[in-house]
């Protein structure tokens, strides 16, 4: 199994060629075989994109000025996926399809909807419909796509069904695949183990991070606030995940964690849990 980036991590220190040439050695040197690159990070980000990642906690800097081809070329670095949105997939599949390719990947991954309503039965499927031509489209191009989930999948529609499990039984493999993110379920309290065995063969590629706290002292309440934290440092089964996404055949464990960096780094932060990663992971 692969290890890489995802690159929403580094939009703090990537905004100048310099920078983002160094970024990249340090994470090739912590022994990373690639990055999952956006497409909303590799040109200039809109207004509202900048926006709402910044309000996330993610900002995506300014990168999307860089030659990223020239860049992950000099790295030594592979590029493992190409996230988009749907929207922009179904206006352009063209220049999507060919974008991921100049970059050496066969996959893209479509990152969720945003101001959409998960609970409701019928978006949901028609979202399904979408996803399966989208698809079928990219594929005659030889790309498969995939989805990527945060915790609103969750979500339990008029029918009783989770919008998670209407996705994975109205797409079809042969069209859309799946980029599980095991955080993302866990935060939204749901078994990320089981779903990931549910999955199977459709599990493609894993985003994965640790979930714990970093507050430390006495606190007004018996309750520790939970962020995403370095690989190992924190309380989820990464072990036993991984076993299952090498039982999958999930070609790369893809590490993405939100903020809350040690030393406020997102450097040192990547560097951290390649110790786990390298320990842990067969090449």
């Amino acid at each position: 199994m692969k290890t890489a980036v995802q690159q929403i991590m580094l939009g703090t220190v990537t905004g100048s060629e310099e920078k983002a040439r160094e970024s990249l050695r340090r994470i090739k040197a912590a022994g990373y075989d690639g990055l999952e690159l956006n497409r909303f990070m590799i040109h200039p980000a809109s207004l509202m994109v900048r926006m709402l990642t910044k309000a996330a906690g993610m900002p995506t800097g300014n990168g999307g000025k860089l030659d990223w081809l020239r860049l992950i070329r000099e790295s030594g670095l592979s590029v493992i996926s190409l996230h988009t949105d749907l929207g922009s997939l179904e206006r352009e599949p063209e220049a999507v399809a060919a974008e991921a390719g100049s970059f050496g990947t066969d996959k893209v991954v479509i990152t969720g909807m945003y101001r959409f309503d998960y609970s409701d039965e019928a978006s949901v499927r028609a979202l399904a419909g979408r996803l399966n031509k989208a698809g079928k489209g990219l594929s005659e191009k030889g790309i498969s796509l995939l989805y990527h989930n945060h915790n609103v999948e969750l979500l339990r529609t008029g029918s009783g069904r989770r919008a998670y499990e209407i996705l994975l039984e109205e797409t079809d493999p042969a069209f859309l695949n799946f980029e599980f993110d095991s955080y993302w379920f866990t935060d939204g309290g749901a078994d990320a183990a089981a779903w990931m065995r549910r999955l199977g063969s459709r599990l493609k590629l894993w985003h994965v991070t640790d979930r714990g706290s970093r507050v430390k002292g006495a606190s007004v309440t018996p309750i520790l606030k939970a962020d995403s934290v370095e690989l190992g440092t924190g309380n989820m089964d990464l072990e036993g995940l991984l076993a299952i996404a090498e039982e999958a055949g999930a070609e790369a464990a893809v590490l993405e964690s939100h903020k809350n960096w040690i030393g406020n780094d997102p450097l040192a932060s990547i560097e951290l849990s390649a110790d786990w990663l390298r320990k842990q992971v067969k090449a």
